[in-house]
């Protein structure tokens, strides 16, 4: 057999992939229909309006021709507009590239950066597909502790003290993903003045800004600052926002010459983002400003509720962290393994979800919950059910409460 790369081998299996073999051999019981809260997705549709544009554009000559490396120079320009009047500060469209969702705009950003043997920190719990990106390229992380002490907000004054000569990126994920926790805006000025200070990027993944409960207030006010770009790469995501999973469409923002940069990367792997994806997005962003709040609204809603649940501890259940899409939460078996956990959960109260051990060391005790993606009627089966797999005798593991 032909050799491998080992750093592909040794990295993990990708994780929701892993999780949806759980749900292999279940029988279905109409009785107790299993609660989606494993994958991230928005439980309603993309609005019929943006469908109908899209349907009527992608028979028009050139949808389904390559666009600009870099994307569609309205889309570049309408999101350059969409975060300055935002976040403030002047934006272009030399600011920013398309890409094919976030998760892309990420590696492209890191790969930009770094090469085998630098070194990026992330905050614990970190999103597992940037450790999986990481370990691919051979980049070392390092890890900020998780607090919940702090409501699970990253201390910046710990990070300071993991930076070394290699050192060449801070990742923050707020809203975060797994814990929900959005950083308060002087945190992350803190992260900035660190990153700054020391001559590293400070890599800002907000694909969940649109759901903070504060509509209305700035998450950040990092492009005000006439400098920004020399240390700040902020990250974007359309999917959740505009419903547009399939599509593919993310962003990055950031200093002209480090676009450029990564959109030598870009060439090389997809060429460009998906050209539908590109005139969903904008057609979102032109047109749907009201929808994307009514979203935002509902959401928080959803997150109100989700607290109320939690605050009565069913089953045992503890809420660690909750905002935007997730909420994270410590199950009563301490001591053993999240994994074995969440897939007895599945099977015996058919809730679906992530183990804490997805998402970094140290993460055993605790559960993630996508909220997002239920309805009223799925929410309000949540506390019988986690009362329902305390109460199952397989569940008990060696610490049943």
């Amino acid at each position: 057999m032909f050799a491998m790369n080992p750093m592909v081998a040794g990295a993990i299996e990708p994780p929701i992939a892993e999780a949806d073999g759980w749900l292999d051999g279940l029988v279905p019981d109409p009785a107790r229909p299993i609660l989606p809260m494993a994958q991230a997705v928005p439980a309603y549709p993309p609005p019929d309006d943006l469908l109908d544009d899209l349907a009527a554009r992608i028979r028009r000559p050139g949808s389904s021709r390559y666009t600009a490396i870099t994307g569609v120079p309205d889309l570049r320009a309408a999101l350059a507009g969409h975060m300055q009047d935002e976040y403030g500060g002047v934006l272009q469209a030399a600011n920013v590239l398309i890409s094919a969702g976030c998760n892309q705009a990420f590696c492209l950003a890191i790969s930009a950066l770094a090469g085998p043997g630098d070194e990026v920190i992330l905050p614990l719990p970190y999103y597992f597909n940037h450790q999986m990106w990481l370990d691919m390229q051979g980049i070392v992380a390092r890890y900020l502790p998780f607090r919940p002490d702090r409501g699970g907000v990253p201390d910046p004054a710990e990070a300071a003290l993991l930076i070394g000569p290699r050192t060449r990126a801070i990742v923050l994920v707020t809203p975060n993903n797994p814990t929900g926790t959005v950083y308060p805006p002087e945190v992350i000025a803190a992260f900035r003045d660190i990153a700054r200070a020391r001559g590293i990027a400070l890599v800002l993944d907000e694909t969940y800004k649109d759901f903070r409960e504060e509509g209305g207030v700035p998450a950040h006010h990092l492009f005000g600052d006439p400098e920004w770009g020399e240390t700040v790469i902020q990250l974007y995501s359309f999917s959740k926002v505009y419903c547009l999973t399939g599509h593919r469409v993310g962003s990055i923002i950031a200093d002209p010459t480090f676009i450029a940069r990564a959109a030598k990367i870009m060439d090389t792997l997809a060429i460009c983002a998906p050209h539908t994806g590109q005139i969903a997005a904008l057609y979102g962003l032109r047109n749907l400003d009201a929808w994307r709040e009514a979203n935002r609204r509902t959401m928080a809603a959803r997150l109100d509720r989700v607290r109320a649940i939690f605050a009565d501890r069913p089953g045992g259940f503890e809420l660690a962290g909750a905002g935007a899409y997730f909420a994270y939460v410590r199950h009563p078996w301490p001591g053993r393994p999240a994994a074995e956990v969440a897939r007895d959960l599945v099977r015996e109260a058919r809730v679906h979800c992530l183990p804490g051990s997805m998402f970094g060391p140290g993460q055993e005790d605790y559960l993630r919950l996508a909220f997002a993606n239920l309805g009223e009627a799925a929410l309000a089966a949540l506390p019988e059910r986690l009362a329902f797999a305390n109460a199952a005798p397989s569940m008990a593991g060696s610490g049943h409460v």
